[in-house]
């Protein structure tokens, strides 16, 4: 079994490396530093289980679980933490795995040999539970099996369309398998919704317009489409631009 090892920590990387590599039929398929160098090694090493530090800048532990679990063939992951034991309660409550540090020998071994693979409703539980005080930093997208990570700061709108949500960003557009509504949920009040099936950033809204059949209409900056504002959310949106 494959193991990548994840943490921001030089000292708790080496020491779960260490005893990754002591554990009988375990391997150490590599190190990351941190959560992005953790999906990069992941889309190339292909681990059967990753060993996933909580707090990290930029990308924390948590994130990187909901972007692995999009992988093709995605690993079962054990979080390492030092969290208190309330907060313990709360990954019990999500059915996640998770190791207190310090890391001891015999703890390792037998959440190795009991890891499995979060579901997402586990990882999205977890986040909830965690009180996150921010949203995802990034969206996930797949292309051809690897991921793409779309700073959500650069998405200028989401826009469902039958099973997918186009995520429309300063590099193009990239597909994605998440409910709108719950991107509405997380990313509020970033976002506002224009229409029953899209969702614009509102940093981005350059006007607001009337079409000559007189249907609003919002122009965003940096996209040369302009979406349609449906009657049932014009005031609210309205509302929203004008507090910009």
């Amino acid at each position: 079994m494959k193991v990548l090892v994840v943490d921001d920590e030089a000292p708790a990387r080496e020491r779960l490396a260490a005893l990754v590599t002591e554990a009988p039929g375990y391997e150490l398929a590599g190190i990351a530093v941190d959560g992005r160098d953790a999906l990069r090694q992941a889309d190339a090493l292909a681990p059967d289980i990753v060993l996933l530090d909580i707090r990290m800048p930029d990308i924390d532990g948590i994130e990187a679980a909901r972007h692995l679990a999009e992988l093709d063939e995605p690993p079962a992951v054990i979080f390492t933490t030092a969290y208190d034991q309330y907060t313990l309660e709360a990954f019990d409550a999500a059915a996640a795995g998770y190791i207190l540090k310090p890391v001891r020998r015999r703890r390792l071994l037998d959440a190795l040999q009991r890891a499995s693979r979060p579901t997402r409703a586990q990882l999205s539980g977890l986040w909830s539970t965690q009180g996150a005080a921010t949203s995802r930093r990034n969206i996930c997208a797949r292309l051809g099996g690897r991921i793409n990570l779309i700073p959500v700061d650069d998405v200028r709108y989401f826009r469902a369309d039958q099973k997918y949500v186009s995520v429309r960003h300063g590099g193009g557009v990239d597909l994605i398998d998440e409910p709108l509504k719950d991107l509405a949920r997380e990313f509020a009040p970033a976002f506002a919704r224009v229409h029953r099936n899209a969702l614009v950033a509102l940093q981005y809204v350059e006007s607001v317009d009337r079409d000559d059949k007189g249907q609003l209409q919002v122009h965003l900056r940096g996209c040369e489409e302009t979406l349609v504002v449906s009657r049932r959310h014009a005031r609210e949106f309205r509302d929203r631009v004008q507090q910009l």
